[in-house]
């Protein structure tokens, strides 16, 4: 009795962590709905965000167009700890740090050669199918901008 009572709790608690890493609400594609958004003047356009687990690091892979409607791609690998990881492709930043707030709200900076150039707050909906990007900062000219972007998960 023991034996079996002991094997439906460890199965149980394996199903409940699968589950639980399943669910993460971050994970997957999201998809820029332009009507709901309130893009910054003479910015770029990120289509497609999408986010990866790769063993112990996130990938997010950014897809859209340049301030001159020409394709745009980077992409970023790390953690969610507050920490600067590299971005490759993204010729205004170099460095991208995430900081989960707790699991439906990120705070991010992203850098170029040290310097911040923007900060904001990624907010996922309660049911999990929007999130929201509010992001402000200094373009490359020097000029502030402030950029709400609105995401439905695919």
């Amino acid at each position: 009795m023991k034996t079996k009572l002991s094997s439906l709790i460890t199965t149980l608690c394996f199903l409940g962590a699968t589950a639980g890493f399943a669910a993460d609400p971050w994970m997957g594609t999201w998809k820029l709905n332009e009507s709901k958004s309130k893009l910054a003047r003479g910015m770029g356009k990120n289509h497609t965000v999408v986010y990866q687990e790769t063993g112990k690091k996130i990938k997010v892979i950014v897809d859209g167009v340049d301030k001159d409607g020409k394709a745009s791609h980077n992409e970023w690998t790390g953690k969610f700890d507050g920490k600067d990881y590299a971005v490759s492709g993204d010729p205004n930043t170099d460095m991208r740090s995430y900081r989960k707030v707790n699991d439906r709200t990120l705070e991010m900076a992203q850098k170029k050669e040290g310097k911040v150039m923007g900060t904001g707050q990624i907010v996922i909906s309660a049911d999990g199918k929007s999130r929201t990007v509010n992001i402000s900062g200094t373009d490359a000219k020097g000029k502030k901008f402030k950029s709400m972007a609105f995401y439905d998960k695919q």
